[in-house]
């Protein structure tokens, strides 16, 4: 191969290096170790706060049920805007509230139209979450992922391993609580063999999956 196609070649993947060297400085001084980590089976995740009722936001997609009143039952997805349409009410801002407070404001609004209504609003499907991908993956960049993914359906949404990666050096780099941000260590054996922790490890927005 002539030397010009080599360097051109090369370019991509020493980007993605250098970007995943960027990341992993936010928690060690040098790319050149594989500074401070915790193995996932050591990992203690803090659980959310007891106040972090849901939100509702674009792209969620949700299930109105107006009590008697099946023509006014349906499912509507929030659109970019934050709103909903639904029948008699047009547009119905949604973005923001929790389903709790959307029932009872159109509740309030249906009283126009109806006796009494009564309204509940289920989250049907939660939008995606993005997670950012970097280093020894096929695919670098934002990535969008189903609430609930786990690393392994990640990795597959980036195209998998290039030949220069690392197995065992898998990372989530993820910031709690204001805190520097963690370093989780992850083996690919781990994950496709279900064992310990890997496996039941799911990903949260803002994470970001580093594979040396």
């Amino acid at each position: 191969m002539p030397s010009s196609l080599r360097v051109r070649h090369l370019e991509p993947r020493l980007a993605a290096r250098g970007l995943a060297c960027a990341a992993l400085l936010l928690v060690a001084s040098a790319c050149g170790g594989l500074g401070k980590y915790t193995w996932v089976d050591e990992y203690q995740e803090k659980p959310p706060p007891l106040d972090s009722s849901y939100r509702i936001a674009s792209g969620d997609l949700l299930n109105i049920r107006v009590w008697n009143q099946e023509s006014l039952t349906t499912q509507a997805r929030v659109r970019d805007d934050g709103r909903i349409s639904l029948l008699f009410l047009d547009d119905v801002e949604a973005a923001g509230h929790s389903p709790a407070m959307l029932s009872q404001q159109i509740q309030t609004r249906l009283k126009d139209y109806i006796n009494h209504p009564v309204v509940t609003v289920a989250l049907e499907m939660a939008r995606p979450i993005k997670v950012t991908m970097m280093g020894e993956v096929n695919r670098i960049g934002p990535l969008e992922i189903d609430v609930g993914a786990s690393l392994l359906q990640a990795l597959a949404g980036a195209g998998g391993f290039t030949e220069y990666a690392h197995d065992d050096r898998i990372f989530i780099m993820r910031q709690e609580d204001g805190q520097a941000p963690l370093r989780i260590r992850f083996r690919y054996k781990d994950l496709i063999h279900a064992e310990g922790r890997a496996s039941t490890f799911r990903l949260r927005p803002g994470d970001v999956v580093v594979v040396e």
